[in-house]
């Protein structure tokens, strides 16, 4: 079971190296999902039409990872739906792996802290309370 830390880490390179894991049979649980990093800028007229009936896309930060995930996963074949099972993502740090040993993503880490937006912000926006 990998346990990673997503504070810092990019959204796509993260939720990449998640689906490869995932589809190799590893269970994998990512912590912080609000503090993911996506790097080009995100106002909210780009987020979200208001007059659009569908597709109905998640708010909470630890869903919208769960789904940028799902989307790397060939979801429709049985092989892509017990990857995804084995994904679990949350908001901070449960009281259950307080304590556990995190494993880094060198690869998916964001460098220039400046530029880009969080999961948490982007959450913030779109009015998910969490």
């Amino acid at each position: 079971m990998m346990i990673i830390d997503g504070e810092g880490c990019v959204l796509g390179r993260l939720a990449s190296i998640t689906s490869k894991n995932l589809l190799e049979g590893e269970e994998v649980v990512i912590l912080n999902a609000e503090k993911i990093m996506l790097k080009q800028r995100v106002d909210r007229a780009s987020i979200s039409n208001p007059r659009d009936l569908g597709p109905k896309y998640p708010r909470r930060p630890d869903d919208i990872f769960r789904r940028t995930v799902r989307g790397m996963l060939p979801f429709k074949k049985s092989k892509g739906k017990t990857a995804y099972k084995g994904l679990k993502a949350f908001v901070g740090v449960p009281a259950e792996y307080a304590d556990a040993e995190l494993d880094t993503v060198p690869e998916a880490e964001y460098k220039n802290l400046k530029k880009g937006i969080e999961l948490g912000e982007i959450s913030k926006l779109l009015g998910a309370t969490f």
